[in-house]
Order: structure tokens, then C-alpha cells, then sequence
């Protein structure tokens, strides 16, 4: 008699086979295709989140204006106009070395992105910017030192000119791997550094009222562990030096949801960004939309809420989508409604 293709050694997958199959799809996709046990589908299912009424989060949604193709495709006012078209409550600036919010622009100009901002109805969340990697404030270059101070001096006062409580901050970094010609600066060199640039803009942010707020940023090379940025933070002892929450810049080794609970109530502002742990390289381009990797919102949601945190969660991704744009707005919209319990 024949044999059944089925008990053909040449037709069966073997362990090593299936595990790398299931690591790379899981077996709830390999179940539907016929090549995992429906057992183990179902107890993968079982084990996933229950069918329950969401728990509803009051927080607000904002977006950064980087995922955007701004300006080259969009000006700011059809920036401001498709996020709250999406339904977003906040847009997060970007404050650059030149164009229309930037070093070179004047506080009327600077006033001006605000009054755009308030003629759509929508809030500005905080100001961001590309430029504490650049002119680092712990670089090596005492020159580079100095202009990156003085452009964080110039970003507390277009805080205050917009009436912008939130100023993100990258107080210093050992290395910057998207920069190959960066020189890395010893640990101990940098904390030091990183100390003495934030105390010479406390002053300026208390009399302007704003919010220096650190982000926790793995791939510099600084501030590793929530033990580590809350003793940084601290030593300053002064309400406007708080924290700036990265979800996704410590998902490659950590986990956001253990940071939150240790950050507490220094969590001033919040970026979220998607990562994947099948993903194992860093750069810019790893990060994905919301929803789409491994990350457990769930219970980062949780941990916000336990805290109190009643702010902004911002959606911050570098590269827009190269056609219909528009589409990673009202997506990424819909996504924080879900996490925010708004539908499902």
C-alpha cells in the first residue's frame, strides 16, 4: 500500500524546523496553515488577553511632527489641520537649526506657530529636537558644548513664547551610532558634563516656567536603568527637571513597563514608540507603527495609569510613509483610541 503523505519522514517538518518556523510566525499562524497542532493554537489563544470591557485612560493623544513629511510635502498648517482632522488632541515641534520653528526664526515667528496651532484647535505638547545629538551638550568639542547650550537656551524661550510647558532633553550621550564620525566620551566625563549643562538652564526654565524633561535613550550610551535616571534627575532638586518616558528606546534589552512604576511622578511627557524583540539591530528604521511588534501595551497602560499620569502620549516615529502619508496619522490615531480603551 502507498504511503500517507503524512507518515512520509520526507513530508514531516522536524523539531528544529518547527521551532524556527514558530519563532518567526507563531503557532496560531501555523495552526491556520495546517502545520501546528491546533492544541497548541488554542492554548496560545487562551493565554492571550481576555475578552473584557477596556478600561478607559484619561490621557490625551498628541503625535511629533516627524512623522509628518513636513516640509517637503506638508506645511505646518496642513500639519496641524490632518492631526486634528485624525483626532489628536496635541502636536509635538521640532525645533530645528533653520526654517520655520528654528534658531533663525524670531519670537514673533516662534509666536506665530503657536497662533497656527491654536487657529486649528490643537495644543502643542512640547517642543523636540534633533539637535542635542549634533551639538551634544557633552560633546567633546568644547564648541559644539557651547552652541548646543545656547540652542537649549533658545528652546526655553520659544517654550515660554508658545506657552509650552514641556522642553524634552537629551542631557548627554557616550556615543551616537546614527553619527560614525561621532567621538564617543567616557562614562564618568559625561555624567559630569550632562550635570553642569542642565544646571546652567534651570534658571532660564524656572523663570520661563517650563519643564526640562530628560529622555532615557539606550543607544547613547547613558543613563541605562530607571535607578540610574532617577538619580540623575533628582540631584538637581528642582520640579522643572523631570523626565521625558521613552517607551520604545529601551524595548531592544527592557521593558517600559517595569521603568514606569520606578519613574513614578517624575514622568513629565511620554514618547511612544513601537518595538520589535524579533528585531535584533538598532537604528532609526527598526522602530514600527503602533501595535505592530512586541511591546505590552496593555500593561504599560496600567503602569501609566497606576502612576497618575494624566498627560500627553506622544506618537514619535522618523520616517513617514512614502505615499498617502496621511494614512500613519489616522492609523496611528485609531491605535492609541485602543490602548486608551476608547474602542474595542
Amino acid at each position: 500500500m502507498p504511503r500517507s503523505p503524512h507518515s512520509s519522514s520526507e513530508s514531516q517538518l522536524d523539531r528544529r524546523e518547527m521551532l524556527g518556523l514558530t519563532a518567526m510566525f507563531g503557532s496560531a499562524f501555523l495552526a491556520a496553515q495546517g502545520l501546528a497542532p491546533r492544541e497548541v493554537a488554542a492554548q496560545d489563544a487562551a493565554q492571550g488577553e481576555p475578552v473584557a470591557p477596556r478600561k478607559r485612560y484619561d490621557m490625551k493623544k498628541s503625535i511629533n511632527l516627524w512623522a509628518f513629511p513636513y516640509p517637503d510635502k506638508m506645511t505646518l498648517a496642513q500639519c496641524f489641520e490632518l492631526a486634528k482632522d485624525a483626532g489628536f488632541d496635541a502636536v509635538e515641534v521640532n525645533f530645528a537649526l533653520e526654517g520655520e520653528f528654528s534658531a533663525e526664526s524670531s519670537d514673533a515667528e516662534i509666536q506665530a506657530v503657536a497662533g497656527l496651532a491654536n487657529q486649528h484647535k490643537i495644543a502643542i505638547s512640547g517642543i523636540c529636537s534633533f539637535l542635542y545629538w549634533p551639538y551634544a551638550l557633552t560633546h567633546n568639542d568644547p564648541a559644539r558644548r557651547r552652541r548646543g547650550q545656547e540652542l537649549g537656551l533658545r528652546m526655553i524661550e520659544a517654550a515660554r513664547l508658545m506657552a509650552v510647558e514641556n522642553l524634552l532633553v537629551v542631557p548627554g550621550c557616550v556615543y551616537a551610532p546614527w553619527l560614525p564620525e561621532f567621538e564617543p566620551v567616557p562614562n564618568d566625563v559625561c555624567e559630569v558634563r550632562a550635570k553642569e549643562s542642565v544646571r546652567l538652564m534651570i534658571p532660564a526654565a524656572e523663570k520661563a516656567g517650563v519643564s526640562l524633561n530628560m529622555e532615557n535613550i539606550f543607544a547613547n550610551g547613558f543613563l541605562f536603568s530607571p535607578q540610574e535616571m532617577n538619580a540623575f534627575v533628582d540631584s538637581f532638586k528642582s520640579d522643572h527637571v523631570q523626565i521625558h518616558f521613552d517607551t520604545g528606546n529601551i524595548m531592544q534589552y527592557q521593558f517600559p513597563e517595569h521603568w514606569i512604576p520606578m519613574l513614578g511622578k517624575r514622568i513629565k511627557n511620554i514618547h511612544f514608540k513601537e518595538w520589535d524583540k524579533r528585531t535584533h539591530e538598532f537604528n532609526l528604521a527598526t522602530f514600527r507603527t503602533l501595535l505592530d511588534g512586541t511591546t505590552n501595551w496593555p500593561a504599560v497602560m496600567a503602569a501609566l495609569d497606576h502612576i497618575g499620569y494624566r498627560g500627553y502620549l506622544t506618537f514619535e516615529y522618523f520616517h513617514p510613509f512614502q505615499h498617502y502619508p496621511e494614512a500613519l496619522v489616522y492609523q496611528t490615531s485609531d491605535a492609541l483610541d485602543y490602548m486608551l480603551g476608547a474602542k474595542g
